[in-house]
């Protein structure tokens, strides 16, 4: 599909599936090398980032658990800048090496949030992987570990992102049509 409707909005095709599936495979590259000798907790934040959770975790080679949170900042199409932590990990994760798995960071507000959350629980080490980075958008200092692509501050549905719910089906990502 080149175009989809969802609610008000007209979206176009942005990054095929193809494009996305190569990116993800490129990271779990990056990260089977970078972690090897490593047994690292994934914490896969919901819900956006349930596709790219699975399909990074298809192509690890290494001995690993996984684990989700749910926080939230959305509202329609626009980050609220407060952060919700609506379900928290139940892990122990002192002295374990901690991948955060993220769908999108563009203000980097909730990715901060959760680094300082998780911190207090004493990791070895916390590394970022995800799937999009809106560098033109990002208002906190972040070192981001894994990136699959840098987007610009358009707004996107497809691959687990949606709006107000809707378009986390879509197995390519597509982009608000003016």
């Amino acid at each position: 599909m080149d175009t989809i409707q969802i609610k008000d909005k007209r979206f176009r095709t942005f990054i095929t599936e193809n494009e996305i599936l190569k990116q993800v495979a490129r990271v779990a590259d990056e990260i089977n090398r970078d972690l090897a000798d490593e047994n690292p907790l994934f914490v896969s934040v919901l819900n956006g980032s349930f596709m790219f959770t699975s399909d990074l975790m298809k192509h690890l080679n290494m001995p690993c658990e996984l684990s989700f949170v749910k926080l939230a900042s959305y509202e329609g199409t626009s980050s609220t800048g407060k952060v919700k932590e609506l379900v928290g990990l139940n892990n122990d994760i002192t002295g374990r090496t901690v991948v955060i798995v993220e769908d999108i960071v563009d203000t980097g507000f909730t990715m901060e949030r959760l680094i300082e959350t998780l911190r207090q629980r004493n990791p070895k080490d916390i590394r970022i992987a995800t799937l999009l980075v809106k560098p033109d958008k990002l208002q906190v200092k972040l070192d981001i570990h894994y990136v699959a692509m840098n987007i610009p501050n358009d707004f996107i549905v497809g691959y687990g992102l949606d709006y107000d719910g809707l378009g986390r089906n879509y197995r390519d990502i597509y982009t608000v049509v003016e």
